[in-house]
């Protein structure tokens, strides 16, 4: 799954926010309704905080137990999940165990606070300034203490900054020293983290107003671990950081990039191998499973389970893998055959799901190369009649989700409050149904009849293959030629999307939360503006939108930005995907979540019921 990627926060921060401590043993089980659907199944009295948060668990003892998981069969990319070939919701579920965080997500997005890793407050709103303040606990792994100094790691590691002796390209740019997905908190935050560096308590000050002030990544991986593996003592590498010197953060540049990373199946050295969270990567197995343990000297509440095991399996697997007994909690990608499935070892009392919306969405981009057919807004406004988006969610959907609608926006969701207004005012309705003789008319006086659009996506992906036949079937009609171009390396350097070899692409966004990703999708100079757009009214909007801190501010940007992207059909939103994951009965503390996270959003809360 395709996360939203840099600007302004990093969706995998939460570490010991969005997997974090443990439950209460023994007591009677109790059930209750979280708010967006589905039972929450806790031990003992936990409850949920404010029915979207962690739950509230005390006396917490871990139990010498393992629970083995499955998000997908996408392998772990490896400790340091933050470079682009590696930021997953895959590998993110199993680093969100150990990496530290301010924050974490509720099952309905909302942003709380992690009280393990200790507490932060807005200040200051002009200059937007940020107080945090660390756990006076916290320590990694190897017993050293959570400092200021990780905050300016991971302040100063988001840049731009590359090194003196870089080769540069044609434009004259050279590649950053750091290969992090989050390159600009350095340009926010010109100053960095202000504080002892030694000690716990710091503060930030923004350079502009920052509607994602609250997302910002400023804890990530051991600064200690990073000086020594880049020749420098702690001091130096953070003077080095501070002075955002190139030339002597190479080696450490070097390190960040690759040397936890060793290859798959490889931990980092044992030395450099130091968790921020609940707790540590113990064993990797290529091409299986990666396994992460209790830490012992995490500071907050203890791990439910001593083990937890992420398996590599495929969506066709996973449901016969949890009657098995061979996994505890299955996160598949939904399709009708296998909500059966789940529904059936539900009704057999052998699982218990957990369903509802999520937020993330499918669409369509198209490719505004210079040579493509999609340059045209006629070709794209033809193609766009032709797409039976209401049969993709009557077929493809409502089996799962019978409440399920065509989606209409792109930078916000269907049961959010102010839906239907940014709608009314951004679209008109004109693709709601099919028009085939609309959209052969549109070929025909632009002389393009029989036009090629090759649909290129993720494959094997069975949900997608009968999207894909779908779209064939109906737009085949207007006078178009569809032709699949589906690869297992569509996303990859060197594939399909990267070379522009395709008219429109399909694939999911996993929302971040953030008010302000869409920036970096949709804005001419957004990093994942991946099919060449450029629009100066959606340029302006998602500027705009940059700014807006005040909630009315922000959704006046929200409309403007729909409707020049529907006004130049940049895409066609689809649908909201339905959630259905599962789980043994006999394991509590889950909860479903809308948030990319996955159900594994609090996987060190999790137990057996006893």
């Amino acid at each position: 799954m395709r996360l939203k990627r840099i600007s302004m926060a990093v969706a995998a921060t939460a570490a010991a926010s969005l997997a974090l401590t443990a439950c209460s043993p023994g007591g009677s089980q109790d059930k209750k309704k979280d708010d967006k659907g589905g039972d929450s199944q806790t031990v003992g009295d936990a409850k949920q905080f404010e029915g979207s948060g962690r739950f509230e668990l005390s006396d917490v003892e871990t139990q010498n137990k393992e629970i083995k998981i499955t998000v997908g069969s996408i392998e772990y990319g490896g400790y340091n999940g933050l470079t682009p070939d590696t930021y997953s919701t895959y590998t993110s579920a199993v680093a969100d165990t150990y990496m530290p965080g301010f924050r974490y997500y509720g099952t309905d997005g909302k942003v709380y606070q992690n009280k393990d890793m200790g507490s932060y407050k807005l200040i200051s709103e002009d200059p937007m300034k940020v107080e945090y303040t660390i756990h006076e606990d916290a320590v990694w792994s190897d017993g050293t203490p959570i400092t200021v100094a990780d905050a300016i790691s991971a302040w100063g590691t988001q840049t731009t900054l590359s090194s003196p002796d870089a080769e540069k390209d044609g434009d004259g740019n050279a590649p950053p020293l750091f290969d992090n997905v989050s390159n600009d908190l350095v340009d926010q935050v010109p100053d960095g983290p202000q504080g002892d560096p030694k000690g716990k308590k710091f503060t930030v000050t923004f350079k502009e107003p920052n509607p994602d002030w609250e997302l910002q990544t400023w804890l990530s991986f051991p600064a200690h671990v990073i000086a020594k593996n880049g020749g420098l003592s702690k001091e130096e590498y953070i003077k080095a950081l501070q002075d955002q010197d190139g030339k002597k953060l190479e080696k450490a540049a070097e390190f960040w990039n690759k040397g936890w990373n060793r290859g798959a199946g490889k931990l980092p050295k044992e030395e450099d191998n130091v968790s921020g969270g609940p707790y540590i990567l113990d064993s990797w197995q290529q091409g299986e499973s990666v396994t992460v343990k209790a830490n012992p000297k995490y500071w907050g509440e203890k791990p439910g389970v001593e083990k937890l095991t992420f398996r590599f399996i495929d969506d066709s697997a996973m449901v016969q893998g949890l009657k098995n007994k061979d996994l505890q909690v299955i996160s598949p990608q939904i399709t009708p055959d296998i909500a059966d499935q789940l529904k059936g070892l539900e009704g057999s009392n052998e699982a218990k799901l957990y369903s509802g919306n999520q937020l993330t969405w499918e669409h369509l981009d198209f490719n505004f190369r210079k040579g493509n057919v999609m340059e045209d807004l006629d070709v794209r406004k033809a193609f766009a009649m032709c797409v039976p988006r209401q049969e993709i969610v009557d077929k493809l959907v409502k089996s799962i989700n019978p409440d399920a609608t065509v989606l209409n926006a792109r930078e916000i969701f269907s049961d959010d409050e102010n839906y239907e207004n940014v709608v009314s005012e951004a679209y008109k309705g004109e693709y709601d149904e099919v028009d085939i003789e609309g959209a052969k008319k549109l070929l025909k006086d632009k002389g393009k009849e029989g036009a090629t659009v090759r649909i290129g996506y993720s494959a094997p992906n069975p949900r997608r293959s009968q999207q894909f036949q779908l779209i064939k079937n109906s737009c085949e009609k207007a006078g178009f030629k569809v032709e699949d171009v589906s690869s297992k390396d569509f996303f990859d350097p060197g594939g399909t999307l990267d070379t522009g070899k395709y008219e429109v692409a399909l694939f999911a966004w996993a929302g971040s939360g953030q008010k302000t990703s869409g920036w970096n999708i949709y804005h001419s100079k957004g990093a994942q503006n991946y099919g060449k757009f450029k629009n100066a009214d959606v340029d302006a909007a998602f500027d705009k939108m940059k700014k807006a801190t005040a909630d009315d501010a922000h959704l006046e940007a929200v409309k403007e930005a729909e409707k020049a992207l529907w006004d130049n059909l940049y895409g066609i939103p689809i649908f909201q995907h339905p959630g259905m994951r599962a789980a043994d009965p006999k394991i509590a503390n889950i909860a479903h979540t809308v948030t990319q996270s996955g159900i594994t959003w609090n996987a060190d809360q999790w137990q057996y019921v006893k």
